[in-house]
């Protein structure tokens, strides 16, 4: 990455390099002299000048200019001939173009969705689990070792308030198309009057013939583990981190109940562990105790390096409480969580609340009957997770390039065209129109020279920020940048085929070289597809 270089040669490994709005700044600007001059009591003006200097006698050829500006800024502009260059390397890079090593393998797992097994997949499942599909595949990228974990609740209050509904008591709670059903299918349990193996049977059924197909065969994502939140209560994980607390002396007893001292933690008030037994129901243990128990799991036996959780906006008030549960069992490692904010489905500008099959929410499952996977998956990847999303289903349903993922797919689909038709003209000499493209289109050191229009520059300019997209949120998670980074580049690859004319059979050399760049941005825009899962179609 520039980054990285600038970094380097500034010896500032942890400076800030951004990009500037404004051109006239250059392609890169660091105010990290500003700080270094505050902490050594400089003159920045003249640290940056003196850090610039060094930089101009290391003779290196990335920049075309290294300017000081008031009060301290350093502003870098690239070169012409490193912006040529960059094309050879993707080309030589191909699908692995954009792969950096940030990571350095470190352990992470990313656990999303985990949609209670008492019904279908809601709008909201389907915005999270795209998050955290996409999530994991940048963090591989990025050169973590990464797995994919999905945490089922089957166990507990709601399981039991799905038994009441399925039997259809006066305790029911879930309503709905699939409620019928399943109190037709399982009428041989009814007369046993046990809502708790009523629920555990019909949670059982829910998530192997509702929630898992759904997921594997429509949102097309693979999970590398399942956890049953029943089978981690059974195996006694939770008992063993119970009596770690309790031997820390973090446990009380108050009405009958065991509570956390999870205020010594940073938390806002103690927590329930195991609640009291009345009203004719027997104690049990809350939805903290298992968590605990499931991430003593991550961290200690599992070892990962860092734990992702992807939760719905609902469950923002229960990050205090499992953090406090960490610290108290001292359990090594990072735990993020990404809060997924709501969405809204919107037809003609109202929104859409009522199912028509199932009298809830619209489902993801009817969602993915109105339009195709791709134009869902790139919709709900396009908003940052803390904002509310208006997911307008008008615009998803549009088959034209005013709907963006279209306009991005006939991007790739006219760049594919456009090599389909060099190889019948003879452009490469060899035929090849993939494989091994640097050899094909024979590019010598002063074939590069001839990319020098503003639009070839700019597209190139486009084309060499995918690595740094991918480290930035490998960083801080915001994979909106993907969907936006595919329509910037799109327009850039517009704008050079407007502006330079591909095939030109009287400038053969000047072919090959556009050509070249023609192919850099087919596999730019392949791999930025592939991370977001979503198809990149030769034809259309």
């Amino acid at each position: 990455m520039i980054r990285s270089q600038i970094q380097k040669l500034l010896n500032l490994p942890d400076a800030a390099i951004d990009r500037p709005e404004n051109p006239g700044f250059g392609d890169y600007s660091t105010n990290a002299v500003l700080k270094l001059a505050k902490k050594e009591g400089k003159n920045p003006m003249i640290l940056a000048q003196a850090l610039v200097q060094k930089i101009l006698v290391s003779d290196t050829h990335i920049f075309s200019k290294i300017e000081v500006a008031s009060p301290g800024f350093i502003n870098f502009t690239l070169s012409n001939e490193f912006f040529r260059q960059q094309v050879a390397e993707i080309l030589k890079a191909k699908e692995n173009y954009g792969a950096i090593n940030i990571g350095e393998n470190k352990k992470v797992q990313v656990e999303f969705i985990s949609a209670n097994p008492t019904g279908p997949l809601t709008l909201g499942n389907g915005r999270g689990g795209f998050f955290g599909d996409v999530l994991a595949n940048v963090l591989a990228r990025a050169g973590f070792d990464v797995k994919r974990e999905y945490f089922v609740n089957d166990a507990g209050y709601q399981v039991e308030v799905l038994g009441h509904s399925v039997l259809k008591d006066e305790q029911a709670q879930y309503k709905g198309e699939y409620i019928d059903k399943l109190n037709k299918k399982f009428i041989c349990w009814l007369c046993s009057k046990d809502p708790k193996k009523v629920g555990q049977k019909a949670a059982k059924y829910i998530l192997a013939k509702m929630l898992q197909p759904t997921i594997k065969d429509r949102m097309k994502i693979k999970f590398d583990e399942w956890v049953s939140e029943n089978s981690l209560r059974l195996s006694g994980e939770t008992d063993e981190v119970l009596q770690m607390l309790k031997a820390k002396n973090l446990t009380y007893e108050q009405d009958g109940a065991v509570w956390f001292k999870s205020t010594q933690f940073g938390d806002d008030k103690d927590r329930v562990l195991i609640t009291s037994a009345k009203d004719g129901k027997s104690a049990a243990a809350t939805y903290l105790l298992p968590d605990a128990a499931y991430h003593y799991k991550k961290f200690v036996k599992d070892k990962f390096d860092k734990v992702i959780n992807v939760w719905g906006a609902d469950h923002h008030g229960y990050i205090l409480r499992l953090q406090a549960v960490k610290k108290a069992l001292d359990m090594p490692g990072e735990l993020e969580v990404v809060i997924m904010q709501l969405v809204r489905l919107m037809v003609k500008g109202q929104e859409v609340k009522m199912s028509k099959r199932l009298g809830t929410y619209i489902t993801l499952d009817e969602l993915l009957e109105e339009i195709p996977l791709d134009v869902a998956r790139f919709f709900f990847l396009m908003r940052a997770p803390n904002t509310h999303m208006d997911f307008d289903l008008d615009l998803a349903k549009e088959q034209s390039q005013k709907n963006p993922v279209y306009y991005v797919q006939y991007a790739y689909a006219r760049i594919c065209s456009i090599l389909r038709k060099a190889s019948e003209s003879g452009f490469p000499p060899s035929g090849g129109v993939r494989g091994d493209v640097v050899s094909d289109y024979k590019l010598q050191a002063n074939s590069y020279q001839l990319l020098s229009h503003p639009s070839e520059l700019a597209l190139i300019k486009q084309l060499i920020r995918l690595p740094e997209i991918i480290a930035d949120t490998a960083t801080d998670y915001g994979v909106h940048r993907l969907p936006q980074y595919s329509m910037d580049l799109v327009r850039s690859f517009h704008k050079f085929y407007e502006d330079c004319k591909v095939i030109d059979e009287t400038n053969k050399d000047l072919t090959v070289a556009r050509l070249a760049l023609c192919e850099a941005t087919r596999i730019t825009l392949k791999n930025t597809l592939d991370l977001m899962g979503i198809s990149a179609p030769e034809k259309m």
